[in-house]
């Protein structure tokens, strides 16, 4: 499904998305990303069952608001203590499946907020 979002220009948003992959600005990603209105960077999580503390402690580097952790074509809910690092500075963290995190992160970036999406990929 192609998206449309003319409200953040020169920021990154989800301009597409289908079965295991995501458009960013166009640009094609099908494995694990993490995504903020301005950096695109790689989250090395070999799948759901990989998920560590660590994993959540990189995303609380990133200083968020918000975390939109999608966990691919199925929503699944990882253990609250995995992201413990994230709840202890208030971040709030919302879980869904990958294309409704598209569609929720380009509202909230157009909102100018500090939102982080993490993907991960069947």
């Amino acid at each position: 499904m192609k998206l449309d979002l003319s409200a953040a220009p020169g920021l990154n948003t989800f301009t597409g998305y289908g079965p295991g992959y995501v458009l960013v600005n166009a640009r094609r990603y099908d494995s694990g990303v993490l995504v903020t209105g301005r950096q695109i960077l790689p989250w090395p999580v070999a799948g759901f069952g990989a998920l560590a503390e660590a994993h959540f402690e990189r995303i609380a580097e990133l200083n968020p608001e918000i975390v939109l952790l999608g966990t691919g074509a199925a929503l699944r809910f990882p253990h609250p203590g995995l992201y413990r690092s994230l709840t202890a500075r208030r971040v709030g963290v919302e879980v869904m499946d990958n294309h409704a995190v598209c569609r929720t992160y380009n509202i909230l970036v157009a909102e100018a907020r500090e939102v982080v999406a993490a993907l991960l990929f069947d």
